[in-house]
């Protein structure tokens, strides 16, 4: 099924507090449980998260893919498994759009992706394309530069207010992964 009212559109969710990929997350729920297929495409991430259980409770509407390592890029910058992930990632991305098998598609941190120098801005841009009012396309990342929210139809900045991280309490799974 797909979606059937206004077309489908380009959400971006960015922004340094906390909920770009829970908005995502909460996106693809509501979709599957109006019978919409969703695919999503992790960067950055190595499946080690608790939304990886979610093709498990919604399976033949979501599926998910994990694009990264373990661990957290440095100084150093990407390594080269670095961007050979993301560069697969994309390319699955695109195929993904491409068979319109899915009414939604979600780059999760495909935003911090670029901010990181993973993958190149103008990538994002031809996903946008290549989804075409076709699928709904979600991406989600720090940093998203104005160009990129100019060509979104939705655009939402997570603004952190305050953050228990900050008073020492770590991250929990099931709530921050």
């Amino acid at each position: 099924m797909f979606i059937e009212e206004a077309g489908e559109l380009i959400h971006i969710y960015t922004g340094d507090g906390k909920g770009k990929t829970t908005a995502a997350l909460g996106l693809a729920v509501r979709a599957a449980c109006s019978g919409i297929r969703v695919f999503i495409g992790q960067f950055m991430k190595d499946g080690e998260v608790s939304e990886s259980f979610l093709p498990r409770h919604f399976p033949d509407l979501i599926e998910m893919e994990c694009f990264g390592r373990p661990g957290f890029i440095g100084a150093e910058g990407p390594s080269g498994e670095d961007l050979a992930l993301a560069a697969a990632g994309l390319e699955r991305l695109r195929e993904v759009i491409r068979a319109r098998r899915h009414g939604m598609v979600i780059a999760d941190e495909a935003c911090t992706a670029v901010k990181f120098c993973i993958i190149r801005e103008d990538a994002l841009f031809d996903l946008a394309d290549l989804a075409g009012g076709a699928v709904e396309l979600v991406m989600t990342g720090r940093g998203a530069s104005e160009r990129l929210i100019a060509r979104a139809d939705l655009a939402t900045e997570m603004l952190s207010l305050k953050h228990y991280y900050d008073t020492g309490i770590e991250a929990r799974r099931g709530i921050e992964y």
